[in-house]
């Protein structure tokens, strides 16, 4: 059994108080989790402004429906009339709008501590796992509407088809994707959950392996007795988080000792077609827009959450098939001169790998570019050996300066990119670093030709180089 982990949430919270005509301030705002924890409050009615150091995709959106947004962190953007306060996780104590806050006595929430309350009123379902989150958990609200079941849900990315990245619906789930990341998915106490997969990660705040591992089975002890939690049966440390939990397991995975498999599967241009095994029975067939072996497995845990509340396998089986997957998950961008430009939110090595795996069957290009903006200096120097190894289906790479996120040094961010782009070219692909996203986009101007794929990866902002790559081949009337 694994221990619990020390100033882990004891208790379940208190449901969120009514906020129809309160106003809440969102430090922060320009996340993707908080962005649609902003649309959410506006659905119940609240009063909402924010903050973020930088303008943000979706900025526009908001300030459309009536949020109040300051660019750069004030105490001036918090308003006299602000009674409640919700910061990221990623904001620190001596922000200068969080101290007013603190000074005024408001109340304030994290962000995750946010969600714990509104999943307090609801029947909870949490996706969590090192990968897979986003892309798992908007796949099960998409099925859950499909059923007329008009859930609750909030996805660490946009989705077209969802209409964003959030929704306020009338039925009693609340389906929420939950980031290990601080613990903050140790606020959530839902009815049901996943585990998709367990990796090292956010050593910033875990340190060791054991201690994420330690946290994920805290996260299955707060699944209800009543509920499920379905876990990725071909990950051993998975199955290990799973047995500190007291809800029955559902397993998943490709072997044959899963409770949900897929069977008879089969790959064209990337994208699987299945039937879904359960304990022994084959209940349906379905198939995947979204190119990717491993996008079969998040479609099996989707399926595991979907069966349990209730959906009929059909329907489950039609949603699956129609699903369009979220933003900056191998997203085509556009096409010009032969060549097509996709774009990805990869920031660790097994993303990366996958990634680039699920693209060369998708694209069967003639050469795969890629532009990777590493995510953190301390995640690419812990992690530099492999993410040096997850190149190893790209033609060429080029490295851009590290997206600092939380960190300040940006020396540091230099130099970090230099290594990766030297270690990867020792590794036999053909990589260089440029500091510059105009660079970057110069130099594949010059060299890419007709045939090639060209896919900007990272969790900051590389999507730029497409948007600027597509603009200057666009071809009119471009088909996708």
């Amino acid at each position: 059994m694994i221990a619990r982990v020390d100033g882990a949430t004891t208790h379940r919270p208190a449901a969120l108080p009514d906020l129809h005509g309160i106003h809440v301030h969102l430090i922060g705002v320009g996340g993707s989790g908080m962005s649609g924890a902003a649309s959410m409050l506006l659905s119940l009615g609240a009063k909402v402004s924010g903050s973020d150091l930088s303008p943000f995709p979706g900025m526009g959106e908001l300030i459309a429906r009536g949020v109040r947004i300051g660019v750069g962190h004030d105490e001036a953007h918090l308003d006299p009339g602000v009674k409640y306060v919700i910061h990221s996780a990623a904001v620190p104590d001596d922000n200068p709008e969080l101290a007013v806050a603190r000074r005024r006595g408001l109340r304030t929430w994290r962000y995750a501590e946010f969600l714990g309350t509104l999943m307090a009123a609801r029947r909870g379902i949490a996706v969590a796992g090192t990968h897979g989150k986003s892309t798992t958990t908007a796949l099960t609200a998409h099925i859950f509407r499909e059923a007329g079941l008009d859930p609750s849900f909030i996805v660490g990315a946009r989705s077209p088809q969802l209409a964003g990245s959030s929704g306020w619906g009338t039925g009693p789930h609340f389906i929420v994707e939950s980031c290990e990341f601080d613990r903050s998915f140790l606020q959530f106490w839902p009815e049901s959950a996943a585990i998709l997969n367990i990796e090292s990660d956010h050593l910033d705040c875990y340190h060791r392996f054991e201690a994420i591992v330690e946290a994920f089975g805290e996260f299955a002890s707060h699944v209800d007795t009543s509920g499920v939690l379905v876990c990725n049966a071909d990950d051993p440390w998975a199955g290990e988080a799973a047995k500190s939990g007291t809800a029955e397991v559902e397993t998943f995975g490709l072997g044959d000792s899963s409770d949900w498999r897929p069977v008879d599967f089969r790959e064209s241009e990337g994208r699987y077609s299945f039937g879904v095994d359960f304990r022994g029975d084959t209940i349906m067939s379905t198939s995947l827009l979204i190119p990717g072996r491993h996008n079969m497995l998040n479609a099996l845990a989707a399926i595991a959450l979907a069966s349990r509340a209730g959906v009929e396998p059909q329907t489950i089986a039609r949603a699956v098939a129609s699903f369009q997957g979220v933003d900056r998950r191998l997203s085509w961008r556009g096409q010009g001169r032969g060549v097509t430009v996709v774009d990805d939110y990869a920031h660790h090595p097994t993303e990366i790998r996958v990634t680039l795996e699920a693209a060369r069957f998708r694209y069967r290009p003639k050469r795969m570019w890629v532009v990777f903006q590493p995510h953190q200096y301390r995640r690419t120097r812990d992690f530099m050996d492999a993410f040096a190894n997850s190149f190893g289906l790209a033609d060429e790479v080029i490295v851009h300066d590290i997206y600092g996120a939380r960190e300040a040094d940006a020396q540091a961010c230099r130099t970090g990119a230099e290594e990766l782009a030297t270690r990867i070219s020792r590794n036999g692909r053909r990589a260089r670093y440029m500091p510059s996203f105009a660079a970057a986009t110069g130099h594949l101007l010059d060299h890419f030709v007709a045939g090639d794929l060209v896919l900007t990866m990272g969790a900051g902002d590389v999507w730029k180089v497409a948007d600027e790559l597509v603009e200057r081949i666009r071809e009119p009337n471009a088909d996708r």
